[in-house]
């Protein structure tokens, strides 16, 4: 069976160090007809189990632990009896928001994830927050970049548990190696590709932001 990738944007509230911000996330569902994984579960239940569609949820995955990503994270997965996957070096985010809830099971840097018949592969990108990853699939072009790469440069780096250096570290040695035609998904905002964002990596280190 052919692996697709279902795509939907969901609205509600982001906080951290005593700010609340509205946000829209994009919501990722990766497989094929009968089974699929979902990158993050952003404020709206319903609006992931339509990209869910009925298949069998073979895994949760967290890009990182900020709360518009995972707040409704235990819930769902819970909700269809998959297991919960997060990074370690996020659990003292994901305690902000679940201090009585651990992941069932930590994401290692190059641990691969199948679904269908694609693998999805982790990749460590710290900088965001310390246990940011992404998720490359050669299969289908793609990577799933959570809140570290975005059209318009580095997810941000100006919150708690943040590093501008470091994400520009994992950015440089870590995604813009990729194939250019790697089309790159965030957690907000529009898709782009390695070839579009990586003549301006410069400017972006240059600005620090």
């Amino acid at each position: 069976m052919a692996v697709r990738i279902d795509h939907g944007t969901t609205t509600g509230k982001f906080s951290l160090d005593g700010e609340v911000h509205e946000v829209t996330n994009n919501a990722w569902v990766v497989g094929d007809e009968h089974e699929c994984v979902v990158i993050d579960v952003p404020h709206d239940l319903d609006a992931i189990r339509d990209l869910v569609a009925g298949r069998k949820v073979r895994a949760v995955l967290a890009t990182h632990a900020h709360d518009d990503h995972v707040r409704l994270a235990p819930e769902f997965a819970d909700a269809v009896g998959a297991p919960l996957h997060l990074h370690p070096h996020d659990l003292p985010l994901w305690r902000l928001t679940h201090p009585e809830r651990m992941p069932d099971d930590g994401l290692a840097d190059r641990r691969q994830i199948a679904v269908g018949r694609a693998v999805l592969q982790v990749v460590h990108t710290p900088g965001h927050s310390p246990g940011s990853v992404c998720f490359y699939c050669p299969d289908l072009g793609t990577v799933f970049t959570g809140d570290t790469l975005f059209a318009g440069g580095p997810g941000a780096t100006g919150r708690s548990f943040s590093d501008f250096r470091t994400i520009t570290k994992s950015i440089r040695e870590r995604l813009l190696v990729l194939p250019d035609r790697t089309r790159v998904r965030p957690g907000h905002g529009e898709s782009t590709t390695i070839g579009a964002v990586k003549p301006h990596f410069e400017e972006w280190v240059a600005r620090g932001y």
